[in-house]
């Protein structure tokens, strides 16, 4: 398993998981919901024969929380030990810094700077020891639907070939907590080349870059 993918369900073991997650996320609901286990047994039958339709004919109450904007402000507050800044001031060194814009801005900067082809705008461009990373964060209350939409394209940013840069995908919800837990670790042998974490794990994975 991918440590960063381990390291975030570790971290869902812990009693403030949604407590600091609102932190980032202060729209979040308070718990994440349980749901009827005959339907999720069929969810995790379906996903395991990978059978997409089979899932999305399984009822979901969609949630859809716009996180960009939270993440961002939460990046806003220091908490990964600086400041965001402009376009001029994170070109003017090679210092750690993180690129403080619009997601578009992230996009053409990434697609000019790293041969980022893809064609979905970025939450987050930094830089730390001398190593660029860009990625994409995505808050998940559900399975289904526009959920799956969001994952899919949180995964479509990490797989974008030729990039010059760690690709990363900040990822929280569902995934991470107890009651999916046998969904993550199926996705994280799926995915366990990918650079995958709960946003409460990222200030960890950029240090040790």
């Amino acid at each position: 398993m991918n440590r960063w993918i381990q390291y975030s369900i570790d971290y869902a073991n812990q009693r403030s998981y949604l407590n600091d997650l609102f932190q980032v996320y202060p729209m979040i609901p308070d718990s994440i919901r349980e749901i009827n286990e005959d339907i999720w047994s069929n969810v995790e039958i379906a996903y395991l024969k990978r059978d997409k339709t089979a899932i999305e004919r399984n009822p979901r109450t969609i949630n859809r929380i716009c996180v960009g904007p939270m993440f961002k402000e939460w990046l806003r507050k220091k908490t990964l030990g600086i400041l965001p800044v402009d376009l001029e001031t994170f070109l003017s060194n090679k210092e750690d810094a993180i690129l403080d814009g619009s997601d578009k801005t992230m996009m053409d900067f990434a697609r000019e700077e790293f041969n980022y082809t893809h064609n979905k705008g970025l939450d987050f461009v930094a830089r730390f020891n001398g190593k660029y990373v860009i990625g994409e964060t995505n808050f998940l209350t559900d399975f289904g639907g526009h959920q799956n939409a969001q994952f899919a394209d949180a995964i479509s940013t990490i797989e974008t070939p030729n990039v010059k840069a760690e690709k990363i995908a900040i990822l929280d919800g569902y995934l991470c907590s107890l009651s999916y837990r046998k969904m993550y670790e199926e996705f994280s042998e799926a995915y366990k080349d990918y650079n995958t974490m709960s946003v409460l794990v990222l200030r960890n994975f950029l240090y040790q870059l």
